[in-house]
């Protein structure tokens, strides 16, 4: 079958990238993205777009008005689609049962809802986008047969995005691979192939993966379980560095090149974040808890333990420097999404160590880029990091620059890893601070002897300097 309309439902950091890169690669294809949002509609209809990716804002301008829309005629745009993807929201749950690690598909179910109700006739294909767990694909399609009109077919496909943030243009322009699963009866064949023939105009078949609904949606949660394991797997190997003298960036350049192992994503730092790492882990552990495979949950329970573990260690670490305590001490947050070129800053490694540093009553200066300051001030607000949000307002000040987030501070620390900080002047920054001068490089981004050269006291992750006033054999 032609796909000729493609909805989506959800105009987030998925669905609005994701449209936008088949719009522009599909020109004969008409994309709508809608929202209940009407603001985050008005924003991606604007100069300004709700989501900040490298590329994407041309993308988008080149294409909307022509056959990319975004709206939020919700029932309008799933009437006339062909093909409608879910690419809504799924948090952790914080309530209830599997609370802190169970998938909460409210959003999923609604929108499978929503498009029972208002789909009147005709073969939809409905895709499944959202990170989700295993058989909710099958939950959906319970759903929509439950409520079925007559002259009204559909067939559920699980198609799960794996985009990195800040790199999710390239991501889509250049997959590695799509996986694309469905029945294997011969609709959901049909449905199957609709699909791999849009990815087709840009994605070479070859690297377009079919396989069955179930071995898609575990695909997506295995992968991103086991890119955390390797993160945390060389975090774990830091304090040991630390301890012995050892340097975590040789030890990984040594385990990278075994052709077994590969290079990527063993760089340490103060930890990992973004919405999808931990969340998918947690499903994953909640799945086997669920099944009674208790050791296996234990085992992948682990990864987001150390991760904790990390962020715990480097934040008591700045206070143990800093004469161990931090009262009334100004420090420089640099960074506080959680990875460069994106303005997310879901489980950023900035908020919990902000959180910690705060408990110590310090004074935090933060400055990132591309966050916008009342999202850092909502993030620290929350009731999970502070109880009390008159110590927000108390304690944390957000600056247009790293220099006057720096002014007068005691410490400087890099949260994010973001290319500005690398080429910051530093013999200026280090007129301007309180001495001693510290930095705390939590993403191993900075040169350290330079730093040393100019005067500073510091720290990073995995590794100790020898000199006397930069000694960590007390720690």
């Amino acid at each position: 079958m032609t796909i000729k309309k493609v909805c989506c439902l959800g105009a987030g950091y998925v669905g609005g990238p994701t449209c936008s890169i088949m719009a522009y690669k599909c020109p004969d294809i008409q994309v709508i993205v809608v929202d209940k949002s009407k603001q985050r509609i008005d924003e991606w209809n604007s100069d300004v777009l709700p989501i900040y990716e490298p590329g994407l804002d041309e993308v988008v301008k080149q294409c909307r008005g022509k056959n990319l829309h975004f709206s939020t005629e919700i029932e309008t745009a799933i009437k006339e689609a062909d093909l409608i993807f879910i690419s809504v929201n799924t948090p952790t749950k914080t309530f209830g049962y599997g609370k802190g690690k169970a998938a909460d598909l409210k959003y999923v179910e609604l929108a499978a809802r929503d498009i029972v109700e208002t789909v009147e006739s005709g073969f939809k294909i409905v895709v499944e986008k959202s990170t989700v767990p295993v058989k909710a694909a099958e939950s959906i399609s319970t759903i929509l047969h439950s409520k079925q009109k007559a002259g009204v077919e559909f067939q559920v496909l699980s198609n799960p995005e794996f985009l990195a943030e800040g790199s999710a243009i390239t991501d889509l322009l250049h997959a590695e691979r799509v996986l694309i699963g469905g029945e294997q009866s011969p609709k959901g064949k049909l449905a199957i192939g609709a699909l791999s023939w849009i990815y087709q105009h840009w994605i070479p078949e070859e690297k377009i993966l079919t396989m069955d609904t179930w071995s898609s949606e575990l695909s997506k949660l295995a992968a991103n379980a086991f890119l955390a394991q390797r993160i945390s797997s060389i975090n774990a190997l830091t304090p040991l560095c630390e301890e012995t003298g050892a340097d975590v960036s040789e030890v990984a350049k040594a385990i990278g090149k075994d052709s077994r192992i590969g290079s990527k994503f063993l760089q340490a730092s103060v930890g990992f974040g973004g919405s999808c790492f931990q969340k998918d882990i947690l499903n994953l552990v909640y799945i086997c808890e669920s099944l009674g495979l208790q050791e296996v949950a234990a085992y992948w329970n682990s990864v987001i333990v150390i991760n904790d573990y990390q962020k715990r260690r480097f934040s008591l670490r700045i206070v143990h420097r800093l004469f161990n305590t931090v009262t009334d001490k100004r420090i420089s947050i640099l960074g506080f999404a959680f990875k460069k070129n994106t303005g997310d800053t879901r489980e950023s490694a900035a908020i919990h160590l902000s959180k910690h540093l705060m408990d110590e009553n310090a004074k935090l200066a933060i400055y990132d880029p591309k966050v916008d300051k009342q999202q850092i001030l909502d993030d620290l607000s929350h009731p999970y990091i502070s109880e009390d949000p008159s110590r927000v307002a108390r304690l944390v000040t957000i600056h247009q620059s790293a220099y006057e987030a720096g002014q007068g501070s005691h410490a400087l620390v890099i949260c994010t890893e973001w290319d500005e900080f690398v080429k910051l002047d530093f013999r200026r920054m280090y007129e301007i601070m309180e001495k001693p001068a510290f930095v705390f490089d939590g993403r191993k981004i900075l040169d350290h002897e330079a730093l040393i050269s100019i005067g500073f006291e510091v720290e990073t992750i995995g590794k100790r300097f020898n000199q006397s006033a930069n000694r960590l054999d007390d720690f």
